[in-house]
């Protein structure tokens, strides 16, 4: 896999701010977690959604956000709310 927008759920968009971010290829985001990547690109787009979070996730996991185990996105939902500006 050689580009971000490879990954599932990781668009144009999501692709360029990940790369706005710093973080420019998947073993970047692989190594650094969903949270972590998602919390970056916080930094640069305060809007930042929820949603940004799940395909983050998926993407690391290798699968659509609408699969990811309800438990995960529970954890997922309460780093939101913490760190939601």
């Amino acid at each position: 896999m050689e580009k971000l927008s490879d990954l599932p759920n990781i668009g144009k968009e999501v692709e360029r701010q990940l790369h706005a971010a710093g973080i420019d290829t998947p073993e970047e985001l692989f190594r650094l977690g969903a949270e972590q990547a998602w919390l970056k690109i916080q930094e640069i787009d305060e809007s930042a959604c929820i949603n940004r979070l799940y395909g983050l996730e998926g993407a690391v996991r290798h699968i659509k956000k609408s699969l990811l185990p309800e438990a995960r996105k529970a954890e997922l939902r309460e780093f939101y709310r913490q760190h939601k500006i």
